[in-house]
């Protein structure tokens, strides 16, 4: 006799790679061709394909299902991810400014995670907030070039700046990757 699961059964939208997210043609990450040429703009392919990655992790789902938290303790959720990222676009801009820091986004510690509750308005609003975070952040260090220039009270580099963006997207990618899983069992990379 079967046992039955409250977990549902994994699966993975490709056809061509069954440990992919999409085939290739339906992936908007997949280009043709040489990658970037320097650093910058190798840093900014990753930083791209990231938030790519978090944006199909999340694609098709309604608002419960973002706000579904991963295990207790946790307040994981993949609309927490998308506030969180939001909230750590602006605090990357006080690293880089001179003046007075921007407030929280959220307000309270934690809250990034604590308040994404399955409400359409609650999700429509964190995904202006993390668009609206992103270009801001991107367009305030499009003015520094120079991967060496050090910016900010402490002195940060553009490089550790850029290199952080990118480890904090992936990190929490792999966080988006369980969370998918475990909302309605899609898998792949």
């Amino acid at each position: 006799m079967g046992h039955m699961s409250d977990q549902p059964a994994r699966w993975t939208q490709a056809t061509v790679y069954p440990d992919m997210w999409a085939d290739p043609d339906d992936d908007p990450r997949n280009s043709e061709g040489t990658g970037p040429d320097g650093e910058l703009a190798t840093l900014q392919g990753f930083l791209t394909d990231y938030r790519l990655t978090l944006r199909m992790k999340c694609d098709g789902l309604d608002a419960e299902q973002l706000a579904r938290r991963s295990v207790p303790p946790s307040t994981m959720s993949l609309l927490g991810l998308i506030r969180h990222l939001a909230m750590v676009e602006r605090d990357w801009r006080n690293w880089i400014s001179d003046d007075e820091p921007l407030p929280r986004l959220y307000g309270r510690r934690d809250a990034d995670f604590d308040e994404a509750v399955a409400d359409q308005a609650l999700v429509d609003a964190a995904y202006a907030d993390l668009e609206r975070e992103q270009a801001a952040t991107d367009a305030a260090l499009a003015a520094h070039p120079d991967l060496g220039e050090r910016l900010g009270k402490d002195r940060t580099s553009v490089r550790e700046l850029m290199v952080h963006r990118v480890e904090e997207y992936a990190r929490h990618c792999g966080h988006a990757d369980l969370l998918r899983e475990c909302v309605d069992g899609r898998v792949g990379q």
